[in-house]
């Protein structure tokens, strides 16, 4: 029996996949659990609609991450803190801070999990900081820490 995954299943395929099982496996398991339906002209034309739905929905969010990536790496970000002799910050810049920064001077909102910061920074200096936006759009933000 064919039949179309409505959810992704273990060992049998992905959301939206057309398989093969056998009719007790589809009727006792993948249609009682609401996991999959059977491939009928008007199923396989609402999997192709829902596919093409999802395809044109995931490009957006890949153009929008884009289009963030770009205005990031455009303009700099300053952050004025107190330092010491060398050049040395009292404290550091975290990702928390950084975030911050973003929000007041550029009004874009950037969560601070996106930042791929491996170590706080400590010191004066101009820092670029990978920002991952999205599984394929990473971008870098450039963080000036200068004294106040």
């Amino acid at each position: 029996m064919k039949v179309i995954l409505l959810e992704d299943v273990k060992k049998l395929g992905k959301k939206g996949d057309i398989v093969d099982v056998s009719d007790g496996y589809a009727r006792n398991f993948l249609f009682v659990k609401k996991l999959g339906a059977e491939a009928t002209s008007k199923t396989l034309n609402e999997a192709k609609l829902q596919q093409a739905s999802d395809q044109r929905k995931e490009k957006e969010i890949y153009d929008e991450a884009v289009a963030l990536g770009d205005k990031i790496k455009a303009a700099p970000i300053t952050i004025k803190l107190k330092a010491g002799e060398g050049g040395r910050i009292f404290g550091s810049v975290s990702t928390k801070e950084i975030t911050l920064a973003v929000k007041e001077q550029l009004s874009l909102e950037i969560e601070k999990k996106k930042m791929v910061l491996k170590e706080p920074i400590k010191a004066l200096g101009t820092y670029n900081i990978p920002v991952k936006l999205h599984p394929k759009v990473t971008t870098e933000l450039t963080v000036k820490v200068i004294e106040e």
